[in-house]
């Protein structure tokens, strides 16, 4: 059977009957997708296997427990073929051909009347493959378009006219790669993008033409587009009936105004989905080395603005302190930390740019990092990291690493994160 013989189609089978010819697995897994499709079924073998029966006491499907019989095709719209009798499938896909209703031969599909794609669904799309009769190079082809679909490298953006909804999507630190799945899915599909200075920029110009993006960028100090903007653009957008992505840095909800964005869209009757991303806070430590915790060095740690008051953070060097947007106030940050009492030489490290080609690190101490910042001329993004932990990265100096810190794991030899090594990191030790 050539391929330009095959006309594909699809099926409504709606409260219409179809047979089920054979009683195993493979005829369980048709019957369950008939009855997906709403169809009523009935399943004609001797023996059911447990999947059967299950369907059948549940009262989905009727099971005539019992041999098939040439009378069993009358007036069915569709028959699937499953017994594992290659005799058996021919003598009803015979019967069925004469009756002229369609019907899959699972014995041999260059008899078949008609195929059985593989089928998968990603939000109102449907993906069905046949490969030439080959059920599983099928299987294989639509994992990876689905694939391709959920990763939005495929298109899965509605033309048509369709309700207008609002994704706050968190795209990670900025690397393109740490947006999450459900994340770029969603970018995929948006016909707005109301984006960020920080996240995975790239990605916007993988955007198709139509697709406007609108800048609201913040920087230190500086807020072109008031959050009550911002708001007010997410809400107007949907209700357009535009698909709408917040493309943010991060995490939405971390320390990143998500929130009250949702609050907004709540409030105006706009369907808003939240979806996590990679927070910095946690990640870019990590593209230097830093875990922000690490047994027998710290079991907590506390994430906070260096805008804020930091008189109740566990000032111990045990306890790791993550500032975000905290260079402008690190020499304040840093001071307010001693007379809470954390010893001036705790270290501190510096990640700017975090995943990007230019990611630059700074260690120090509590004592020398306002120093060092300001003569290397450290600029955010940065995420700035206090405590022990920082011991532990591979840009550490080698006197910060004591001996005595992994003392819990006695007989295991202490290992490090790696950094990412494919960038132009620079090491500023202390003093």
């Amino acid at each position: 059977m050539a391929i330009q013989d095959i006309y594909p189609t699809a099926l409504r089978l709606l409260g219409r009957p179809v047979l089920v010819v054979g009683g195993g697995p493979v005829a369980a897994r048709r019957a369950k997708g008939l009855l997906d499709a709403g169809a009523r079924v009935t399943v004609v073998a001797p023996v059911a296997c447990p999947a059967l029966l299950e369907l059948a006491d549940a009262g989905l499907l009727t099971w005539e427990p019992r041999p098939y019989r040439p009378e069993d095709v009358d007036g069915v719209w569709f028959v699937q073929t499953a017994t594992g009798d290659s005799a058996v499938d021919t003598r009803v896909s015979q019967d069925a051909e004469a009756q002229r209703i369609w019907c899959v031969n699972a014995s041999d599909h260059e008899a078949s009347a008609a195929w059985t794609p593989a089928v998968a669904v990603v939000d109102d799309v449907q993906i069905a493959v046949n490969a030439g009769g080959d059920p599983r190079r099928a299987m294989a082809l639509r994992n990876a378009v689905a694939t391709a679909l959920e990763t939005g490298d495929l298109p899965l953006r509605r033309q048509r006219a369709h309700r207008g909804s609002v994704a706050l999507v968190g795209g990670g630190p900025g690397d393109t790669g740490l947006i999450t799945v459900r994340g770029r899915r969603l970018l995929g599909q948006a016909d707005v993008v109301v984006a960020d200075r920080l996240g995975p920029r790239e990605l916007l110009n993988e955007l198709a033409p139509d697709v406007r993006v609108i800048e609201v960028g913040k920087t230190p100090g500086h807020h072109p587009v008031p959050q009550a903007e911002i708001n007010r653009i997410l809400v107007d957008e949907a209700l357009q009936g535009h698909r709408v992505v917040r493309l943010k840095g991060g995490d939405p909800y971390v320390l990143g105004r998500g929130g009250e964005e949702a609050e907004y869209c709540r409030q105006h009757g706009v369907e808003v989905e939240v979806v996590s991303g990679v927070t910095s806070a946690i990640s870019v430590p990590a593209a230097a080395g830093i875990p922000v915790t690490h047994r027998g060095l710290a079991k907590g740690f506390s994430v906070v603005t260096g805008h804020e008051e930091l008189s109740e953070v566990p000032a111990r060097p045990d306890h790791t302190i993550v500032l975000l947007m905290g260079v402008a106030a690190l020499r304040d940050s840093a001071s307010a930390l001693g007379k809470a009492g954390l010893p001036r030489d705790t270290p501190v490290g510096i990640v700017e740019n975090g995943y990007l080609p230019n990611q630059r690190v700074t260690i120090g101490t509590l004592g020398s990092i306002a120093d060092q910042a300001e003569a290397t001329g450290v600029a955010n993004p940065a995420v700035i990291v206090i405590g022990d932990v920082v011991r532990v990265s591979p840009f550490a100096p080698s006197h910060f690493k004591t001996a005595d810190y992994s003392t819990t794991t006695p007989n295991k030899p202490r290992t490090t994160p790696s950094p990412r090594t494919n960038q132009s990191t620079t090491r500023v030790l202390t003093t």
